[in-house]
């Protein structure tokens, strides 16, 4: 699937000589002339890349790459920045503002080119992000929690996974599985942004199992919306018959028929309100645990671990 790239410039004939170089060389490419529209395209369809001029009108490039990083559904998304000045100074502003890279007017196509390859290579390459969501991995994961950790920052992290999902991939097949996993993903993203924006991380470790970092006050009411969401779109993803009896047949291995309720989720809670983690492992094995007990509930619902550790 090509890389979709998002180019942004007042100027109509700079935009559509980009739109056309960067066709040509395999790109999806959107338009926008302005920076608010410029956002509410980002949020809609979410680019590998966003061209961005910085002189513009009302919103310029600057605070349109700071708005970009602080929302969580756009945060993970390059930027490049076009412009005709050329003071390091801008520059500076520039990276500042959340750029990955800076290109200064007039340029040359090869380079603009050149640019954008290297710094989509670049991205895939360090920020670990799962294919299927786009969302952090593993390494993402750890380097975040740890970093809370050793900065003491309070945190809650939430373990969320599905429950009766491999039924439901071995009944309507792995391409349907993964639009409920990619849908999962937008519902924790949107909680996220609601409750706690550029202080919340979305990562995803594999298959159905997400990691959530809020802040601890909002733990609680986060979960309840994720559980919300979920429990409310995931009917969207069968089929009418199987909505109506309130479950999918699947054949265990032995070919026996066996019945499934509709794929619900579970969510898992490790915070610093009770507890001081001296390493990442230790918040996840405990919101790990935590799930667990909120998987023995019937239906999507959330644990929180109350202990106070020992001396807490």
């Amino acid at each position: 699937m090509p890389e979709m790239i998002l180019v942004v410039d007042d100027d109509p004939d700079i935009a559509r000589f980009v739109e056309v170089n960067l066709r040509s060389a395999g790109f999806d490419v959107a338009v926008a002339t302005d920076g608010e529209e410029a956002l509410r395209r980002a949020e809609e369809i979410r680019p590998d890349l966003v061209l961005l001029d910085v002189m513009m009108p009302r919103v310029d490039g600057f605070e349109v790459a700071q708005r970009l990083r602080r929302n969580t559904r756009t945060a993970n998304t390059c930027i490049i920045m076009l412009t005709a000045k050329a003071q390091s100074s801008d520059k500076v502003l520039g990276l500042t503002a959340g750029a990955d890279d800076y290109i200064i007017k007039p340029f040359d196509p090869i380079e603009l080119l050149a640019r954008v390859k290297t710094t989509l290579r670049r991205a895939r390459d360090n920020r670990n992000l799962s294919p299927l969501t786009g969302l952090p991995g593993n390494i993402r994961i750890e380097d975040d929690v740890q970093r809370r950790v050793e900065e003491n920052i309070e945190f809650a992290l939430l373990n969320c996974d599905m429950d009766n999902f491999k039924a439901y991939n071995d009944h309507y097949g792995f391409l349907r599985g993964d639009r409920v996993i990619q849908g999962t993903a937008r519902i924790l993203q949107d909680a996220v942004e609601e409750f706690c924006r550029a202080e919340g991380f979305v990562g995803h470790v594999g298959g159905d199992d997400f990691v959530v970092i809020v802040t601890p006050e909002l733990a609680e009411q986060t979960a309840e919306r994720v559980i919300e969401r979920f429990d409310r779109d995931i009917r969207n993803y069968y089929d009418a018959p199987d909505l109506e009896r309130g479950f999918i047949e699947v054949e265990d291995r032995q070919g026996n028929p066996q019945n499934f309720p509709l794929v619900s989720i579970s969510v898992g809670i490790a915070t610093t309100e009770t507890r001081k983690f001296t390493h990442y492992g230790e918040a996840i094995a405990v919101a790990a645990e935590m799930k667990q007990f909120a998987k023995r509930q019937q239906g999507s619902a959330y644990a929180v671990d109350r202990r106070h550790a020992v001396g807490g």
